[in-house]
């Protein structure tokens, strides 16, 4: 196992911080910086929740904690939770394929998502569309003689 620089070490844990695997962050390492080649071993000793991360330094752990709780905070950053980007990789699915009830599911996927199925938002109004009413109001229907006729019925019981 070679000495790794500073900025690799970096990579490392920021990619295991953002829950890459130790393999996957191997393979990213590798293909980043062509002149290593790092194991999953070595990988897995940057990660500060790992039994082999234990004795990482409070600079990486630190470094590892901020891009962990970033990653965590903001999941617009991932570009399939992004509608206008699960649209777009739809349709390109979509043109791919030649199976029919395969460009049919795409299709309703689709529409799901447009329609907002998948989201926790309930709009809620009151009658008609309009705004919902905070009060009780209650309504009478009775003319003057209608009320002066019950009221005398109750009171010739008593």
């Amino acid at each position: 196992m070679a000495a790794l620089r500073k900025e690799v070490k970096l990579f490392i844990v920021r990619s295991l911080a953002q829950f890459n695997t130790p393999e996957e962050t191997a393979k990213l390492v590798n293909e980043e910086y062509k002149n290593l080649n790092v194991s999953r071993q070595q990988c897995e000793r940057y990660d500060p929740t790992k039994r082999a991360g234990k004795d990482l330094s409070e600079e990486f752990k630190k470094e590892f904690e901020i891009t962990r709780s970033e990653f965590l905070g903001k999941p617009e950053h991932i570009p399939i939770a992004n509608l206008v980007v699960r649209l777009q990789r739809y349709e390109n699915m979509f043109l791919a394929t030649k199976n029919n009830v395969l460009r049919l599911k795409i299709q309703e996927q689709a529409a799901k998502d447009i329609g907002g199925q998948y989201t926790n938002r309930t709009e809620v109004t009151g009658e008609n569309g309009g705004p919902i009413q905070n009060e009780n109001v209650t309504y009478v229907t009775a003319t003057k003689e209608d009320v002066r006729r019950a009221i005398d019925e109750l009171e010739s019981e008593y």
